[in-house]
């Protein structure tokens, strides 16, 4: 059994603590009421001190770093026998661990900036501002300019966002380990679709807005009369509604009735602007024709919320700009119908005709 690729989905909703019940609703009560004590109290302040991890910052980032293992290891428990697996779970954990966390760590202490090298606008949403990258040592605001506008997008066109987003970002490390006993509640009805294209587009645009106010606002010199106030304002907002209550209340607080992207799908900037970008690059899921049985285990273990079922049933290749190639559907597939592929695709793989099901 632990050579199958289907081991320990048979669990799945035999577990209190993996659905919506008492246990599941007690995990959320848990998360949410720990991240408002994180970003509206100073309660880990203390022991961050006696711990001489110098704020409560950093002991989030320990924190961060002790559940994702945790999850890594529950992850690679039931799913570990996919090579691919193995790799991007090593990839993420490593990535968050050294860049998420010990080498900002380090750095104030060897007299340099606290910088975060896995990380790029608009997921950073201020590392593009003019007083940002003129507080930056030169190389780190070079590096941020040709990440942010240069390589992040060009590697999503040749590999997709899932170079990010699933092998790369500190959020999305979370919730391929940590969220991934959750992965089967994310929702996959047309309405939970609908919103996700509003809200995600929504806050990129915000995200564009708050940078192009805090540009203006440098050209400007802040002379503009108000102006200073309403840049300030912008960024004071963007900071507590995305950054504090989107990002953390709601899209960790909320894995466990909602599945672990809550955050990703719906409301990351970073992810919709490489959705976009993907949808004209090479990365698919390519389907093997005359083959589904129509089981069900892709759809059910999406993170994403996709229906990936419809488009085995209609031996359709495809590509989505929220699928975030985390490779569980082609992991679950009992007769290995689906294959992660970067190919460029016809026309015919970036659109469906005909067909009663919703995509974008």
């Amino acid at each position: 059994m632990d050579l199958q690729a289907q081991q320990g989905l048979m669990t799945t909703y035999r577990e209190a603590w993996r659905n919506r019940g008492i246990a599941g609703w007690a995990w959320t009560i848990g998360l949410v009421g720990f991240y408002c004590m994180l970003y509206f109290t100073d309660i880990l302040e203390a022991p961050a001190q006696a711990m001489g991890l110098g704020n409560k910052w950093y002991i989030y980032g320990l924190l961060y770093c002790i559940f994702m293992i945790g999850g890594a290891v529950y992850y690679l428990k039931h799913h570990g026998n996919s090579r691919y697996n193995k790799l991007r779970i090593s990839v993420n954990v490593t990535v968050q661990v050294l860049l998420g966390f010990t080498l900002p760590f380090i750095m104030p202490k060897l007299g340099g900036k606290e910088f975060y090298f896995s990380y790029f606008w608009p997921l950073k949403y201020d590392y593009l501002y003019p007083h940002t990258l003129h507080d930056l040592p030169l190389y780190m605001a070079i590096y941020t300019i040709v990440g942010s506008l240069i390589v992040a997008p060009l590697l999503a066109i040749v590999l997709g966002k899932r170079w990010y987003c699933s092998w790369v970002c500190g959020c999305g490390a979370l919730a391929n380990t940590f969220g991934d006993p959750w992965r089967h509640l994310t929702s996959k009805s047309t309405a939970s679709w609908r919103f996700e294209k509003a809200a995600v587009h929504s806050v990129l645009a915000f995200a564009c807005l708050a940078l192009a106010v805090a540009i203006a606002g440098q050209m400007l010199n802040y002379k503009s009369p108000g102006f200073e106030m309403f840049a300030g304002q912008v960024k004071s907002f963007y900071g507590f509604a995305i950054g504090s209550i989107l990002s953390g209340v709601l899209g960790t607080g909320l894995y466990p009735i909602l599945g672990p992207r809550v955050w990703c799908r719906n409301f990351c900037p970073m992810a919709a602007l490489l959705g976009i970008v993907q949808k004209a690059g090479r990365f698919r899921i390519h389907v093997k024709p005359d083959m589904c049985i129509s089981c069900g285990n892709c759809t059910t273990y999406c993170e994403m919320g996709i229906d990936v079922r419809s488009y085995a049933q209609a031996n359709e290749s495809f590509t989505r700009a929220a699928c975030v190639g985390c490779g569980m559907c082609a992991h679950v597939c009992p007769r290995g119908v689906l294959k992660l592929e970067n190919h460029w695709d016809e026309a015919s793989d970036k659109s469906r005709q005909g067909l009663g099901t919703v995509d974008f």
